[in-house]
């Protein structure tokens, strides 16, 4: 069982657990594997310059040579590395709170490390032997500036942007002080839209909203749609590879519409294609292949088994409800810039305002819920919690590719350990928003009985 790692990379409170000593070691464990020339980015957080030159250091002391990229977008530090580098290494704790931070090592196609990488990482973290070389090997490191230029214009060369253009729409982007402040708005610009932007400066602190880009973090966007009569806000999370939108009632749309928006439009585009997500995605996904000659393929939850997977299998487009969508030919993982810019073209080619595109979609109703809940107590709750529904009389069907996934004749529950913070997550969806509130709130009671 790993000690450090969760479900893409490590995360930590910074400067207690994640220190400067803890990052470098476990940068020249990284290092000692890729041998290579690996490149290093991060977001704004407070802690990152600091986390960021001690993993720059431990690489350089594994022989390898290191590419500063700066303060960017994960989605570009992964563009860069699968077009230029050995590996990366990428200094964020994208959602969390700002007094945490992580590091996540990416391989040589920008996607997060395999499981048997991230254990001989421990190993050699544990057992104090990551590689150091002699002095006359120890690596060099050098500044890339311009990829961050490089990664804008080809978001460009995939979007219809005559199309955008002559729609003039007016959109207010919310970076949430995160790395979107770097890309997002002179994006948005480019693409002809009139752009008003909120927490649009980077700032480690977060003072304008928690860097989650939840319904609640929201208020300030909600009412400044409303407010200026806009097409559409866009928020994004700490590390710029989620996006979440706002119609232009000032509605919060769920991530899971417009997944299944830029789905049916990806599936039209490609006159069909294989769509990969997770076990906790809507079923509306499975809807919308089944309509546009697609193909759906379910993983465990988190974006580097999704971008694996399209890669293994050669697919189309992938994705997760939290916001967070992956287009293959562009990034092996979760893309703000594509996913904005792509809503935007599809709202500008369609003629059609967000809410009756959305309104178009299959219907389902989503309930998600969280409890606390201590890492070291994750596996044994889980184990019971699956027990128990197997010995259910009424005789659930069962998925327990991720958590327990519980099928009933209301719709279904998913049950899950985080595998970033201490939490157990609870999501669900049914025919009705009662039924759907119901079951997370059962599958949450799941979890406290175990608790107690």
């Amino acid at each position: 069982m790993k000690r450090l790692f969760g479900t893409f990379g490590v995360r930590r409170l910074a400067n207690q657990v994640l220190t400067p000593e803890f990052a470098s070691k476990l940068a020249a464990a990284y290092g000692s594997l890729v041998k290579g020339k690996v490149a290093v980015g991060g977001d704004p957080r407070t802690s990152t310059p600091m986390i960021k030159h001690a993993v720059i250091a431990g690489l350089l002391s594994s022989g390898c040579d290191v590419v500063d990229l700066g303060m960017l977008p994960t989605p570009a530090v992964q563009y860069a590395v699968r077009n230029y580098y050995d590996g990366g290494v990428i200094i964020t704790a994208s959602h969390n709170p700002p007094q945490y931070n992580g590091i996540k090592f990416v391989d040589e196609d920008g996607i997060g490390i395999h499981d048997e990488m991230e254990i001989k990482i421990e190993e050699m973290f544990f057992n104090d032997n990551p590689d150091r070389v002699e002095w006359n090997e120890i690596g060099e490191v050098t500044v890339n500036e311009r990829i961050i230029e490089e990664y804008q214009e080809e978001v460009l060369k995939r979007l219809d942007l005559e199309s955008i253009k002559k729609a003039n729409l007016k959109v207010v982007v919310d970076c949430g002080s995160g790395a979107a402040c770097f890309t997002a708005p002179y994006l948005f610009r480019k693409l002809g839209c009139d752009v008003l932007s909120l927490n649009c400066q980077p700032d480690g602190f977060f003072p304008g909203r928690d860097p989650e880009p939840i319904k609640d973090n929201l208020t300030e966007l909600i009412e400044v749609v409303k407010a200026t009569g806009a097409n559409l806000g866009l928020a994004h999370d700490g590390d710029a590879d989620r996006t979440i939108c706002i119609d232009e009632n000032g509605e919060f749309v769920l991530g899971d519409k417009t997944f299944a928006l830029v789905e049916k439009q990806m599936l039209k585009e490609n006159n069909g294609g294989l769509v990969v997500t997770t076990v906790a995605t809507s079923t509306a996904i499975y809807d919308v292949a089944e309509e546009n000659n697609g193909e759906v393929i379910a993983t465990a939850v988190g974006d580097l088994l999704v971008a694996r997977k399209l890669k293994e299998e050669d697919g189309l487009f992938g994705g997760e409800e939290n916001g967070g969508l992956i287009f293959p030919d562009f990034v092996y993982g979760r893309d703000a810039a594509l996913s904005a810019a792509k809503i935007i073209e599809i709202m500008a080619k369609e003629n059609k305002p967000l809410s009756e595109l959305v309104a178009e979609l299959p219907v389902y109703y989503s309930e998600k819920m969280k409890i606390k809940c201590p890492d070291d107590l994750k596996k044994e709750l889980m184990d019971n919690i699956a027990e128990e529904i197997s010995n259910d009389p009424r005789g659930y069907e069962l998925d327990t590719t991720d958590g327990v996934k519980i099928f009933t004749e209301d719709g279904w529950v998913i049950i899950r350990p985080s595998g970033t913070e201490p939490i157990f997550r609870c999501f669900s969806e049914s025919d009705s928003q009662d039924k759907a509130t119901e079951m997370a709130q059962w599958g949450i009671s799941l979890v406290e009985k175990y608790l107690k």
